[in-house]
C-alpha cells in the first residue's frame, strides 16, 4: 500500500464480467477486454492538493500468472499518450500486431493492463465537475496512481512497461521511482529530459489560447470556448503529424483544407477545454534526466526521425540513452510507413525489437 492512501474496501477491484466492445475499424480484432476500477481515498497530489476520492479506470486482457514463489510474472503495463485513454492502444495497428497468438504480447501468455490516466477517459478529470478547481496533477502523480492500481490488483511485479508519448515519459518516471519493479521498459516517442524549447512552447500557447478566450470564464464555461479550443487543436494537429503523410493525404489545397475541417469537427466534439489544459500542463515539472543511472533494467527506447515533437536533430535522446547502462536506443528512419509522432503506435515497425527486448530481459529463474 502506498503510504498515505487507503483503498476503499468495497471498491478495491471492480472487475466487470461483461466484455467491453470498444469502437474499432472494420475487420479489426474484438479483443476480450475487461473493465476494472479502483477508488483511492484522499489522494494527495504533488501540488499538495487532495482529492477526496480519485477514481481510476482500466482495462485488462489475459490471465494473471504467478511464479513458484507467488510473484506475478506475466503482467504488462501499457501506457497511453496525452489526451488518450485505455482504448487508445487497442488501435489495430498496435494491438493486431502484438496481442494475437505467437505475437510479442500474446494475451494467452501475458496479462495486459491498460489504465485511463488521471485526467483521461473514465478516470477522475476536471470535466467531471470540479473544472479548474481539480487538483493540478503531474506525471509523478499519474505513476503513483498506476502503482496504487497495481497494488489493488495484487500485481507485485511487471514483466514490461511499454509507454507511448506521455506514456513514454511515464515509463522513465517508473524506472526511477520504482527501480526493478519491471523487468524491462519500452518508452516510445519522448525525451528523458525537461520539456522545453518548441515542445513546451506548443503546450504553453495551446493552454493560453484556451485561457484567453472570453468564453473560458476561469474554467466555469457553460459552452466550450470555441476559438481557444480550435487554436489548441490546430496546434496539436501540426505537432503530431508527419510531413510525408500529410502531403500524401492532402496533395491539393482543397484536400488540405477539407482534412483540417474534418479533423476539427471530430476533435472539437470530443475535447473538453479544462481537461486539455490540465493534461497539456501535466508535463510541466517532468525531468528524469538527473537520475537515469537508476534505470538498470533493459530498456528499448525508440523515437522516429519524422517526429516533430521530439526532433532527432536535438541529439538529446542519443546522449541521454548512454546514461542508462542497459538501454538500446533505436531511431526509426522516415519512410512511407512512419507516421511522425504517431509512429509509436505502428507496431509493425518495431515489434521485432520488442521481441528482442523480451528475450533479453527474460528472468532465468522463472
Amino acid at each position: 500500500m502506498i503510504r498515505g492512501l487507503r483503498v476503499l474496501p468495497s471498491l478495491v477491484v471492480a472487475l466487470a464480467l461483461a466484455l467491453t466492445a470498444p469502437a474499432r475499424a472494420q475487420g479489426a480484432t474484438a479483443w476480450p477486454t475487461r473493465d476494472g476500477s479502483v477508488d483511492l481515498e484522499h489522494f494527495r497530489f504533488g501540488s499538495r492538493e487532495t482529492l477526496e476520492r480519485l477514481h481510476l479506470h482500466y482495462l485488462t486482457l489475459g490471465t494473471l500468472h504467478r511464479d513458484r514463489a507467488g510473484h506475478v510474472d506475466n503482467a504488462v503495463l501499457l501506457l497511453h499518450g496525452t489526451g488518450g485513454n485505455a482504448h487508445s492502444l487497442l488501435n489495430p495497428i498496435f494491438s493486431d500486431e502484438l496481442f494475437g497468438p505467437g505475437q510479442p504480447l500474446d494475451i494467452t501468455r501475458y496479462f495486459l493492463i491498460l489504465p485511463d490516466d488521471i485526467g483521461h477517459g473514465q478516470s477522475s478529470k476536471p470535466s467531471d465537475g470540479l473544472h479548474a478547481r481539480f487538483p493540478h496533477y503531474d506525471y509523478d502523480d499519474m505513476v503513483r496512481s498506476q502503482h496504487a492500481t497495481l497494488e489493488a490488483l495484487h500485481v507485485d511485479h511487471l514483466r514490461l512497461i511499454l509507454g507511448t508519448s506521455m506514456g513514454c515519459m511515464q515509463a522513465f518516471v517508473w524506472g526511477e521511482t520504482y527501480p526493478g519493479f519491471a523487468d524491462a521498459l519500452a518508452p516510445f516517442a519522448c525525451l528523458p529530459t525537461a520539456l522545453a524549447g518548441r515542445n513546451r512552447m506548443m503546450r504553453y500557447m495551446a493552454i493560453r489560447a484556451i485561457e484567453l478566450d472570453p468564453e473560458w470564464q476561469g474554467g466555469e464555461y457553460h459552452r466550450q470556448p470555441q476559438q481557444g479550443l480550435r487554436t489548441a487543436n490546430e496546434m496539436l494537429l501540426i505537432m503530431g503529424s508527419s510531413p510525408l503523410q500529410m502531403q500524401k493525404q492532402a496533395p491539393t489545397r482543397a484536400a488540405a483544407e477539407a482534412y483540417v475541417d474534418r479533423y476539427l469537427e471530430r476533435t472539437m466534439a470530443s475535447t473538453d477545454a479544462n481537461d486539455m489544459r490540465y493534461y497539456l500542463n501535466a508535463s510541466r515539472n517532468y525531468d528524469p534526466s538527473g537520475s537515469l543511472e537508476r534505470i538498470t533494467v533493459p530498456v528499448l527506447y525508440i523515437n522516429s526521425a519524422d517526429d516533430f515533437i521530439n526532433p532527432p536533430e536535438l541529439g538529446i535522446a542519443e546522449r541521454l540513452a548512454k546514461r542508462m547502462p542497459r538501454c538500446r536506443f533505436v531511431l526509426i528512419p522516415t519512410s512511407d510507413a512512419t507516421r511522425g509522432h504517431g509512429t509509436h503506435t505502428v507496431a509493425a515497425l518495431w515489434k521485432n525489437d520488442l521481441e528482442r527486448l523480451l528475450h533479453d530481459s527474460s528472468p532465468v529463474d522463472r
